[in-house]
């Protein structure tokens, strides 16, 4: 049986959905996911904004599944990302015509994989998770490493994000 639990501040809605079993997902895992969301709403400027996400957390069985509908990968992976806006200025057109959240869309993390990669690159799997949270905020908000570029000006606001968290490198 999933558990759910449901953040609300002022400025978000958070709705995390532990669907899975292998993975213990305790309080401190709980507080680093609200926390990723919200630092990265804050440093990207946006925490005057009222939004809505959502986090389903999975095993790597059902990311693989999700991959492969959504993507035509046919593996696991760590984090995928459903945003409903392509751009920044989409979000925040929406939401100066709205007096709702707007809600940014949906983030699906593999808790096994995270777990995983936290023991492959020698940190805690707090740092990870935080890590993923964020990557998929910043999906969210119209960021993507496709080039470059890109990659470079995500993984920036990555570090920044996680370094004002305390779990930078």
């Amino acid at each position: 049986m999933p558990k759910k639990w449901r953040a609300i501040s002022k400025k978000m809605e958070l709705t995390i959905i532990n669907q899975q079993e292998k993975v213990n997902f305790g309080y401190n895992m709980e507080r680093i996911l609200k926390e990723a969301v919200q630092v990265t709403l804050a440093e990207h400027g946006n925490d005057s904004i009222q939004v809505e996400v959502s986090a389903l957390l999975v095993d790597d069985q059902e990311i693989s599944s999700l991959n492969r509908d959504y993507r035509d990968i046919d593996s696991a992976t760590d984090v995928l990302s459903f945003p409903q806006y392509e751009k920044i200025e989409q979000i925040m057109h929406e939401s100066e015509a709205s007096p709702h959240p707007i809600l940014l869309g949906d983030i699906v993390i593999s808790l096994e994989t995270c777990v995983r990669q936290a023991e492959e690159y020698g940190h805690s799997a707090e740092r990870e998770l935080g890590f993923l949270v964020v990557h998929g905020m910043l999906h969210l908000l119209g960021y993507d490493h496709l080039d470059d570029e890109e990659k470079i000006k995500m993984r920036s606001k990555e570090e920044q994000v996680l370094t004002k968290m305390g779990l930078g490198r």
